[in-house]
């Protein structure tokens, strides 16, 4: 008998949760490695949104590893190495563009140039502030994101009528919005009293902060998709779709995270 979606759903989430356990219990390289595999995946999906097949092959296998490179570069060298290796990847993607047109200058584009280089900035540089962070840091933003888009979505689903930005993204409503901002704030409030080290009010503020970057996180690669005419970004997770597509409302709630702990002392 086939699984249904709700169960592939379930079952992906599971074994998800299982190898972070793994990752955080371990910590270190295998952390590391974990955070770079799923970066080098996401980067997969995102640059193949734009080209399908073999187009621009060499360039994506080149990003990618730089994408890599990033996420092991921040863990083991510091953020100084890894701006000098985002600095070379952008001079790679600009070289990428100058043998291009010098080869095919009809149907070279720097915009192909631009988008290699926006996802470095987009996801590996994104998800290696996780190589700079605790493990209760880790999975205080995990579980706000996670909180965020499972409480939106089932409020929507049964509550949503108005719809919040049918522009961007038909099915999500102002139900299922605020439901999603009241339930991140109250998961953030309690895991924050018990685990953390700050005061009542600042764990609220950085609930609401961090479901509305969540929020926009989704819309964006919500609109990205309806610009490029593809429902999912991959399908290596069943019943979720593609990495990216898992990760899409952590990309800024992470940084907003860093951000606020850099104002402000959490844990």
């Amino acid at each position: 008998m086939p699984l249904t979606s709700i169960q592939k759903r379930i079952i992906t989430s599971l074994l998800l949760i299982f190898t972070l356990v793994l990752a955080l219990y371990f910590g270190g390289t295998v952390l590391v490695t974990l955070v770079a595999a799923f970066s080098g995946a996401a980067l997969w999906e995102f640059y193949s949104m734009f080209w399908d097949g073999k187009t621009h092959l060499i360039a994506r296998t080149i990003a990618i590893a730089s994408g890599v490179g990033i996420v092991f570069t921040s863990a083991l060298a510091g953020m100084g190495w890894t701006v000098i290796l985002l600095l070379a990847a952008f001079w790679i993607c600009n070289f990428n563009f100058l043998f291009s047109y010098s080869s095919t200058p009809d149907s070279t584009q720097y915009n192909d140039s631009l988008t290699l280089f926006a996802g470095l900035v987009y996801i590996p540089l994104t998800l290696q502030f996780f190589t700079t962070m605790s493990s209760w840091e880790i999975l205080f933003v995990l579980m706000s994101a996670s909180v965020s888009d499972t409480a939106a979505f089932y409020t929507g689903t049964y509550l949503g009528k108005r719809k919040i930005w049918p522009e961007i993204s038909p099915k999500k409503s102002w139900a299922g919005s605020l439901g999603g901002l009241a339930a991140c704030i109250a998961a953030c409030t309690a895991y924050g009293s018990l685990l953390g080290n700050s005061s009542l009010i600042s764990w609220v503020l950085l609930g609401a902060a961090l479901n509305i970057a969540a929020q926009m996180g989704d819309f964006f690669e919500s609109a990205l998709k309806r610009k490029l005419e593809i429902k999912d970004s991959g399908k290596i997770l069943p019943g979720h779709g593609g990495v990216l597509d898992r990760i899409d409302s952590l990309v800024l709630a992470l940084p907003v995270y860093v951000l606020a702990r850099q104002i402000h002392t959490f844990f």
